[in-house]
């Protein structure tokens, strides 16, 4: 039905001499609203698909996960480790539709924690903001994201009921309680806050979550190889450390690009929205700043690749695969937090920069006798860490303004000119992360040590938990009939030139 106003004007500028005009003005202005409608209709749909879209690139970053675990591991444990991803994409779905979603994004509610939506009840919402079943599927892959973190860091040597039970909590309320601080529109260091309180007047700037999933996963990691200690053999009696490497750099290197093609959902999906124009009539819109974002993390990922290639080869002597994958990932968790809101050329730096706090926090981790078979810990929570402090100091005030809303004085980067009180924020974010997920995945992972349900016996461990745990290897080596006297027996080879640079 056409708007009141509508037709009484239009009747008004036909004018009296044109016959009946009312009933014209009505039907003129019936179009006019069935247009208006069809387009806000085509808007929503258009933001959902893309939505969707980027829900199943990163829930295809399991598959990432998955590859990159196995490899990193021993071929012992290779069903198990496959296993405990499956597990925490299946598990976490469960809890994070019964309670999780609700922590995080249960509005209206407190500061501290979401109240709404358990079971996904009154979902689609459209009060006080609008919230549909695409947005589920999206925090859900996020979650799901945050547990695979944890389960690389206890890997070869925890009981699979530990797993159940730490990703059951995990993803459903330790990870939606962050989320709900600092993205939800209650959270109380929300940059988008509905009642406009912001922390320090900007909030905290984690746009795809290099704190809520990157520091809380890898936290929650730090926290449960700490408390299981290091895998046997790790480290001798003199201190000296073993390297217990992987068993396929090829399976390591696929889920490497699996990561980063994921990544292009996780990081520019978290626009959530792609339809928003930031002028009247002009090609620049949301839609660029998507472009911009897939660039800056293309760009963090890169850089942090090469300078984990060359400085693993200075120290080393060797063109290491798997460290250029882990530093690759190591830029693209820095550059999360801020990949909206810099300048590619910034992203550069922080590519560079995580590249470098990687291989200090490894050689660190080497000293502690602290072990973490896919330097998780490390890359996840230290790279993490870094990439909120990046945002702080190079986001730019037109980028802000644009992603968060343009409120007069919003501070932004400090190198950038927008002083410090954004910087403040985020350490305070670096602080409460660390602190939450330490009261809260540390008893847990200590109760399940004293309870003896965390680490495998000392046999089960040495013989491989896909024998002991899961009735048989992932691999078969050769058929039944097969003697191993007819198979070729191969020996290592150890590279020969010592040169820094050498081919």
């Amino acid at each position: 039905m056409a708007a009141p106003n509508c037709t009484l004007t239009l009747a008004q500028l036909l004018g009296p001499n044109v016959t009946n005009s009312g009933a014209a003005a009505s039907f003129i202005c019936d179009q006019f609203s069935t247009t208006t409608t069809n387009f806000s209709d085509t808007k929503f749909a258009v933001d959902t698909v893309y939505l969707l879209f980027s829900a199943y690139l990163v829930f295809s970053m399991q598959l990432g996960f998955a590859m990159l675990c196995a490899g990193s591991v021993r071929a012992k444990n290779t069903m198990n480790i496959m296993l405990t991803n499956v597990l925490d994409a299946a598990a976490g779905g469960l809890f994070y539709y019964l309670f999780g979603f609700a922590f995080a994004f249960g509005s209206p509610s407190n500061a501290f924690i979401g109240r709404h939506f358990f079971g996904l009840k009154s979902i689609p919402s459209a009060t006080p903001t609008p919230t549909d079943y695409s947005f589920f599927l999206y925090q859900w892959a996020f979650a799901i994201a945050a547990a695979g973190i944890t389960s690389g860091s206890i890997a070869e040597r925890t009981q699979f009921v530990a797993y159940l039970i730490y990703s059951s909590v995990l993803t459903g309320f330790v990870y939606p309680v962050v989320s709900h601080w600092f993205w939800s529109p209650d959270g109380w260091a929300s940059p988008s806050r509905s009642n406009g309180n912001l922390l320090f007047g900007t909030g905290v700037i984690d746009f795809a979550g290099s704190g809520v999933v990157h520091m809380v996963g890898g936290i929650a990691g730090l926290w449960g190889a700490l408390i299981e200690g290091p895998r046997i053999g790790r480290f001798e009696k003199t201190g000296r450390s073993v390297a217990l490497r992987g068993h396929s750099a090829t399976l390591v290197v696929l889920g490497t690009f699996m990561l980063w093609f994921g990544w292009y959902g996780f990081n520019p999906g978290s626009f959530t929205k792609i339809l928003v124009p930031y002028g009247v009539g002009d090609f620049y819109g949301q839609w660029s700043a998507v472009g911009r974002t897939a660039v800056t993390t293309t760009l963090a990922g890169c850089t942090a690749a090469l300078t984990t290639l060359f400085g693993k080869r200075i120290l080393s002597g060797h063109w290491n695969v798997t460290d250029v994958c882990n530093g690759l990932l190591g830029g693209f968790a820095a550059i999360t937090s801020g990949c909206s809101v810099v300048e590619p050329w910034a992203a550069v730096i922080c590519g560079f920069v995580a590249a470098l706090v990687l291989i200090s926090l490894n050689k660190l981790a080497e000293k502690v006798k602290f072990d973490d078979p896919l330097e998780a810990a490390q890359l996840h929570g230290g790279c993490g860490a870094w990439g909120i402090i990046f945002t702080a100091l190079f986001a730019t005030k037109e980028y802000v303004n644009e992603v968060y809303g343009g409120e007069i004085g919003r501070p932004h980067g400090l190198f950038m000119g927008g002083g410090g009180k954004l910087l403040a924020a985020h350490l305070i974010q670096i602080l409460v992360i660390t602190g939450w997920v330490s009261i809260t995945m540390g008893p847990l992972f200590f109760g399940l040590h004293k309870l003896k349900l965390l680490r495998i016996s000392p046999a089960d461990e040495m013989a491989g938990m896909d024998m002991t745990r899961h009735g048989g290897f992932a691999y078969v080596y050769h058929d039944e009939d097969e003697s191993p006297a007819n198979g070729v027996q191969m020996r290592r080879i150890e590279p020969r030139d010592t040169s820094p640079f050498g081919n």
